[in-house]
């Protein structure tokens, strides 16, 4: 099946708005049953490993080689997190320190979630990629100082680069001063990436990609902490539960109908090939309609024991979704090398 190009930005967009989701309420079943120590490591393995898994690479892409240090990573925190659908503001002060502050509504705790999330995910952020953009420019000089958070109850993640005099010791590259003030906000200084190489659609993909690399390697590090096996748990359950949540939020993007097996096989089709991959119908009966979609995006370039902790807690999204249809279905699952075969099912009634 191929859905229209509008169909094609729905269901991106909606892909975007279901991992994000999928983000914010692992976070919080974690808060709530694991407490916030092992939030904070969780968060500081994860922001490491996003930072180890994107930074450079993207720092080139950006086109902020040659401009001075603390300069260029607060334009690239600013360019990355828009790109990604994050308001983050740009304030520089002179070449060797450059403000950014962060808007509200915060991405990573939308919503009322913020008054769940524990301060420890600040720390565990600030510590895993802030402190450590100077030693993967290797600039030892080059720290960050943040002067607010959110969990605080200040004025949201604010804070400068600043490339000191002399080489900083590990535990100065992330440093507080809760009495500094940002200089005042000029929108002409803020940057932009170039408007021919970032269209909505291209904007709108990379907004997804954000998302999806967040549930990506959140579940592949959140193992490193509480293991595989309760990762698994908490990360089925959290996905299962978002995809009852968000399937008419969802639905409704795609601008679809909760009803029969067609309805149900359009959301699927069209979420799916949301995420650039392709669906086939396999065979079709009078309850029951089988699709095959290859591609899996959602784990593609993972090793083996990291792609099936991903698979296994993802696929519970869309087990959670077709129950929360008005007419619930049963959803069942067959795993075939890099594709799936879904089986869509009418649950009968009393």
């Amino acid at each position: 099946m191929k859905a229209t190009d509008s169909d094609n930005l729905n269901g991106i967009r909606a892909q975007a708005h279901l991992h994000h989701a999928y983000l914010l309420g692992l976070q919080l079943m974690v808060a709530t049953r694991k407490g916030p120590q092992v939030m904070g490591d969780w968060m500081f393995r994860l922001f490491r490993r996003q930072h180890e898994d994107k930074f450079l690479s993207s720092f080139k892409k950006l086109g902020l080689s040659g401009l001075p240090p603390a300069v260029a990573c607060a334009r690239y925190h600013v360019l990355s997190n828009n790109i990604g659908g994050v308001g983050v503001e740009y304030m520089p002060e002179n070449d060797r320190k450059a403000w950014v502050r962060f808007r509200y509504p915060r991405w990573m705790y939308h919503g009322a979630a913020i008054c769940g999330i524990p301060v420890e995910v600040s720390r565990g952020f600030l510590n895993g990629w802030y402190a450590q953009n100077g030693v993967s420019l290797n600039n030892p000089n080059l720290g960050f100082v943040c002067v607010s958070e959110d969990m605080t109850g200040e004025y949201g993640l604010c804070g400068y680069f600043m490339e000191y005099d002399s080489p900083l010791k590990a535990s100065e590259r992330l440093q507080f001063a809760r009495a500094e003030v940002p200089p005042p906000f000029d929108a002409a200084l803020q940057p932009s990436p170039p408007v021919d190489e970032w269209n909505p659609s291209r904007l709108a993909k990379a907004n997804r990609n954000y998302a999806m690399d967040y549930i990506r390697n959140g579940l592949c590090t959140l193992a490193e902490v509480i293991g595989k096996d309760e990762t698994g748990e908490l990360g089925g359950l959290a996905a299962r539960l978002i995809g009852l949540q968000y399937y008419r939020e969802t639905n409704a993007l795609l601008h679809g109908l909760d009803g029969n097996l067609s309805d149900a096989v359009f959301y699927l089709t069209t979420m799916f090939e949301g995420m650039g991959d392709t669906v086939e119908l396999h065979h079709q009966r009078k309850d029951s309609i089988s699709l095959v979609q290859r591609g899996l995006r959602i784990v593609r370039g993972m090793q083996s024991q990291e792609r099936e902790l991903v698979l296994n807690c993802w696929i519970e999204l869309w087990i959670g979704a077709m129950q929360s249809m008005q007419a619930r279905k049963r959803l069942m699952v067959k795993h075939e090398s890099k594709l799936l075969h879904w089986t869509i099912e009418e649950l009968p009634g009393r």
